[in-house]
């Protein structure tokens, strides 16, 4: 018998029929009562299929391509999963080698972006420097219009994935006042980025292997989260085929929310706030009384302990056994303590997401809470590059144009203006 699902319409008693496919039917199977779904958010919309991450939320499982995130974290590099993402499979040693030579090869920017990245104030917010430089270098490379080139895309790809890390420390050392370093061929990915950021006078910038690799786990572990907010973005953008620049910046721009890529910010916030070991307990009072709320905990899909919220907690113990402890942290493992042994948060399956640990890393890296979501861009752009590519050659994908639900006024009558009355001002 065919899966189907049979519903009746209570106000005509007629009854209709929509195929069950993959655990989902179709939207437009409504259209043959007259109806639409709604569904702000997209809390249970499934707006397109993917092969690249898949989360099951209650389990606490979050896969690349069906590799367990815990196994990627642990043996593999940045430029590894970002080959994973982007081609399905993760990369022969030979493969490895010519997918880095390609990107190292493309991490220097065009002279003429200096002169952009010059026009920005001195205190101008790193992320928004991201955003409209990354939205620039369409003009640098206007045959990235053609998407429907297999060979245009890639290179466009791999221009990005090589780009945007020197757009996101340049954008770093500005706002420091600093001159721009520009990469070292002979670093490996993560390593020329840290030489871009806090390389001053010496020849060459070292950096300290226990850091290097911690930021190569941060990287893998933000390269890709599903259907997220700002990935919908680029795959909306992306749907009316616009090129992957001007599409990654309308990502990026969905990143910038604190709800989104500004999490971790407002978790050190928090914990600054908080102060001290012995005024936890009061502020998680405060929180279950309703006056405050618990940042870094709790997640849209996650209903279990994020998977990669615990390997950062040990990657933050590697961090800072070479940087010092952050007195923070003490803060921030009482806090979980308690979170996880409290009925009140258990209840609502509010447990550490990727944000609690996060930004304690960064901190010890010296970097300012202002480039936390720049940090975050740089791992997701070969994320967003992978949704980008599935879906400009998805067949079934069409100019995204969500249905609405009209609330505002039936047909007016226009009203000359010298007969118009004033609205009463409200007094709430």
């Amino acid at each position: 018998m065919p899966d189907i699902l049979t519903f009746t319409d209570g106000r005509s008693g007629e009854s209709f029929e929509a195929p069950i496919e993959e655990h989902s039917i179709r939207a437009t199977a409504l259209k043959q009562a007259g109806l639409a779904s709604f569904d702000p958010a997209f809390l249970n919309t499934a707006s397109v299929r993917s092969a690249i991450t898949y989360i099951d939320g209650d389990a606490g499982i979050l896969r690349y391509r069906g590799y367990p995130i815990e196994q990627l974290a642990e043996s593999a590099t940045y430029l590894e999963v970002a080959y994973l993402l982007i081609h399905g499979e993760l990369p022969t040693q030979e493969e490895l080698a010519h997918w880095a030579h390609d990107i190292t090869m493309h991490t220097f920017l065009h002279e003429n972006v200096k002169r952009v990245m010059e026009g920005f104030r001195y205190d101008a917010h790193p992320m928004g420097m991201l955003i409209s430089v990354v939205a620039a270098l369409s003009t640098f490379y206007p045959e990235a219009q053609d998407v429907d080139d297999d060979a245009v895309r890639m290179q466009q790809v791999v221009r990005l994935i090589a780009k945007v890390p020197t757009v996101a420390a340049w954008s770093y050392r500005h706002s420091r006042g600093l001159p721009y370093v520009y990469p070292d061929n002979d670093l490996g990915f993560s390593a020329n980025f840290l030489s871009m950021m806090f390389r001053m006078a010496e020849p060459r910038f070292h950096a300290e292997p226990a850091l290097e690799r911690a930021l190569e786990v941060l990287f893998i572990l933000h390269a890709d989260h599903e259907q997220n907010c700002s990935a919908n973005v680029m795959r909306s953008i992306a749907s009316s085929k616009a090129d992957p620049y001007v599409s990654l910046a309308g990502a990026a721009a969905a990143l910038y929310g604190p709800l989104h890529g500004g999490a971790n910010e407002a978790v050190l916030r928090m914990l600054n706030e908080i102060g001290s070991v012995k005024h936890v307990p009061g502020f998680i009072a405060r929180v279950k009384a309703g006056e405050g709320r618990l940042m870094g905990f709790g997640h849209r899909v996650y209903k279990n302990y994020d998977p990669r919220a615990r390997i950062i907690k040990q990657t933050a113990d590697e961090v800072f056994e070479v940087t010092g402890r952050n007195p923070l942290l003490d803060i921030a493992l009482e806090l979980e303590k308690i979170a996880l042994e409290d009925d009140y948060f258990v209840s609502r399956k509010l447990y550490p997401n990727v944000d609690f640990y996060s930004g304690l890393i960064y901190q010890a890296l010296g970097l300012p809470t202002a480039l936390f979501p720049v940090m975050f861009a740089i791992p997701r752009t070969s994320g967003w590059l992978a949704q980008w590519l599935e879906g400009v050659q998805d067949p079934e994908q069409k100019i995204a144009r969500p249905r609405q639900l009209y609330v505002g006024p039936a047909e007016r009558q226009f009203v000359p203006i010298e007969s118009r009355r004033a609205l009463p001002v409200s007094t709430h």
